[in-house]
């Protein structure tokens, strides 16, 4: 059965002197102010979409890659960091999302965890959804 998890977002004025709210309904988690300044300017402790995205997809490449590494008979990790920095340049979009994650995986050889980030890049469902953006990633092994 999918699952289906719902945000719901409101928003006031125009959009750049605007502003507006985020509630994450599912989870119950909160509501987080939005701005345009926020997607250009200081956040100034308000959210913008592209920072949703990227904790999205941060948590998602996270997870993939440690399933994947589990997959191809390796330990599970013991840590996995990822940073995922969304590019937004006005009049364009989102022009690019990157990915940098440190894995600390006992008993993992380097060519097994090439493998398994390569798997995690091409079949994390937000970088499936995300396709359209160019992603770049850089995964390496903790010490």
């Amino acid at each position: 059965m999918a699952a289906v998890r719902t945000a719901k977002a409101h928003w006031e004025g125009s959009l750049k002197e605007g502003e507006g709210e985020v509630n994450l309904v599912s989870s119950g988690v909160g509501n987080f102010a939005v701005s345009w300044a926020a997607r250009i300017e200081q956040p100034n402790g308000k959210t913008s979409p592209e920072e949703l995205i990227a904790a999205a997809h941060s948590t998602c490449f996270s997870m993939s890659i440690s399933n994947e590494l589990v997959l191809a008979g390796n330990p599970a990790p013991t840590s996995v960091d990822t940073t995922a920095e969304v590019t937004f340049q006005p009049g364009q979009g989102i022009t690019g999302i990157t990915l940098t994650c440190s894995v600390a995986v006992p008993g993992v050889d380097n060519d097994k965890f090439e493998a398994a980030a390569e798997a995690a890049k091409k079949n994390c469902p937000v970088s499936r959804a995300l396709a359209a953006t160019p992603i770049t990633y850089e995964v390496s092994l903790a010490e």
